[in-house]
């Protein structure tokens, strides 16, 4: 809200009125970083992506929420307000990705913002030698394939408008090996792949392409990884455990820093910068310590 003072003598020229008022006005416009903005989100009923819609929104944004949770969506949709508007999509079909980005033009004319989130965690043994392919076909069916979908139908109502901002969720376990079961580690690394290969294409038609890699976040997503390893302990401990092999003392990574990174990316905060993969980790990939032992600890 907007608050202007006159002083009671009328001192001030109308004129001058006029030019601090719009000055004022401009500023609050400008905290709005997505205003008129169309944004299609897959995987926004919950987790980074209801997080995700839900920063888009309070700056400005239309939301498209795409999922194949259609009861959760609709209530996320409902929840979010008028902004927001819920279409089912699985995004294993093609189809369902293109009727989306269909949709948005059709409801407003204009598709600002793709951010391919949907995703799916990897339930295999560790092992290579154990290697379910056909679990690695479906993985790679949402992680992967719907990824290059999503990009191919924001990018061909994109390039006609000349501009367009791409996000797609990665990981930090597309950073580094080790972090995760091979196969949502692999699905990972390709995204951060197919991300920079994008850009390549597309910047010369205005649309910059970016991906972010969170670092574990208690959402339903990798809360229902944690309960199937310690089924013994309840949501509270499990999120305490998450919380606690991160390395940045004083902070936990929440699905908001991951919805700020977006916003950033989306927005013309960031006009200057495609092919990048954002990691909002708090330093995890960024060093490994040596762990000497101290000098008394050795004979």
């Amino acid at each position: 809200m907007l608050r202007i003072c006159l002083r009671k003598n009328g001192s001030y020229s109308r004129p001058l009125f006029a030019e601090r008022f719009n000055r004022l006005l401009s500023t609050h416009q400008t905290e709005r970083k997505l205003q008129d903005k169309v944004a299609l989100i897959t995987g926004a009923a919950s987790g980074i992506g209801k997080a995700t819609a839900t920063k888009f929104i309070n700056n400005g944004a239309k939301v498209i929420i795409a999922d194949i949770q259609q009861q959760l969506g609709q209530e996320t949709a409902k929840e979010l307000g008028p902004n927001a508007t819920f279409i089912t999509c699985d995004v294993t079909k093609e189809s369902d990705i293109s009727n989306a980005v269909d949709f948005a033009i059709s409801e407003y004319k204009q598709l600002d913002i793709m951010y391919n989130n949907a995703g799916i965690p990897c339930k295999s043994p560790p092992s290579i030698v154990n290697l379910d392919l056909a679990l690695f076909d479906k993985v790679m069916a949402i992680n992967v394939r719907a990824v290059m979908a999503g990009i191919k139908h924001a990018a061909r109502v994109m390039i006609p408008r000349g501009t367009g901002s791409i996000l797609c969720t990665a990981s930090v376990t597309g950073v580094m090996g080790g972090m995760a079961q091979h196969t949502y580690s692999v699905s990972k690394f390709a995204v951060i792949g197919i991300v920079k290969s994008m850009a390549s294409e597309l910047c010369k038609h205005g649309i910059r392409v970016n991906c972010i890699s969170p670092f574990a976040i208690p959402t339903p997503f990798v809360m229902g990884e944690m309960n199937q390893i310690y089924p013994h302990l309840d949501s509270r401990r499990l999120v305490d455990v998450v919380h606690n092999v991160g390395v940045l003392n004083g902070a936990n990574c929440e699905p908001n820093d991951i919805a700020n990174a977006a916003l950033y990316l989306a927005s013309d905060d960031a006009r200057y910068v495609s092919g990048h993969n954002l990691v909002v980790d708090g330093g995890f990939t960024s060093f490994k310590s040596l762990e000497f032992p101290a000098p008394d600890q050795v004979q």
